[in-house]
């Protein structure tokens, strides 16, 4: 059984135990969330319902953790005008375990 949810404004294809990383959720860690927003689920049997936009099922999971990916280096500059600025950028993230698909 599996769903496909829409969290942060993308989209995610889960099943029971799965172990994402969705943009960051205002929830502490040990947390549960619940995902209304589920726009398809496929039973084992394989029967796909399909929402429009949404299906009338909810996902559950727990929230792991709280935190911040990678730094990227961020260079902007114009040429032949002396004109160069580095920055860098840390995304934050909520790393969630799918828990039951209901």
């Amino acid at each position: 059984m599996y769903a496909i949810i829409e969290t942060g404004g993308k989209q995610y294809r889960v099943t029971s135990g799965d172990v994402i990383f969705v943009e960051k959720l205002n929830a502490a860690a040990e947390e549960t969330v619940v995902f209304d927003k589920v726009i398809a689920v496929c039973d084992d049997n394989g029967d796909l319902k399909v929402g429009a936009p949404y299906v009338d099922a909810k996902v559950e999971g727990v929230v792991l953790k709280n935190g911040k990916a990678k730094k990227i280096t961020v260079f902007t500059y114009k040429p032949k005008k002396g004109s160069a600025r580095k920055m860098g950028h840390r995304q934050p993230y909520t790393k969630v375990q799918i828990n039951s698909i209901g």
